[in-house]
């Protein structure tokens, strides 16, 4: 699993605000009500971002043998760790661009909005930005520190008794 590049995060941002703002330009068209985050997102993304990198300091100790008793680590929990980070990095990505594009629209409006229904966004907006640098944090905290005897630049090559 390689990490997650800062490209594929703008792109994200860049699709979710685009997307959160074209959303609510067509609801308010349409006479809809607009899209107004509820005060638990907020809540639940920033912890999830803490959660993630709560799980991931026994790996990063481990790894790097800052914890008193060093033992092996649990390949599976420190690839779910892992997984689990990247998919909230990308997620946290995602919702940041939603919360960019929902605060736009809101600020360009002709009627100024409420101080509810700003206030609550941008709380959103700083929720997924917790939760995408807890995945990034988290990810860092779970990659394998480099080993001479393992360099990712040489091609894998078969033995010769095969």
């Amino acid at each position: 699993m390689k990490r997650t590049t800062v490209s594929t995060l703008l792109l994200l941002v860049a699709i979710g605000a685009a997307g959160a703002g074209l959303l609510q330009a067509v609801l308010a068209s349409v006479g809809r009500p607009i899209i107004i985050p509820p005060f638990t997102l907020p809540v639940a993304l920033a912890a999830i971002g803490v959660i993630v990198v709560l799980m991931a300091v026994p790996i990063s100790r481990m790894v790097r043998g800052t914890s008193s008793p060093r033992g092996p680590v649990d390949p599976f929990y420190a690839t779910r760790v892992a997984m689990l980070a990247k998919a909230s990095a990308l997620g946290g990505g995602l919702l940041t661009g939603g919360g960019i594009g929902l605060l736009v629209y809101l600020l360009s409006r002709s009627v100024a909005p409420g101080v509810g229904s700003l206030g609550l966004t941008i709380a959103a907006l700083v929720g997924a930005g917790v939760l995408l640098a807890g995945g990034l944090i988290a990810e860092f905290m779970c990659r394998i520190p480099p080993d001479a005897d393992n360099d990712d630049d040489k091609p894998l090559r078969a033995s010769p008794e095969a």
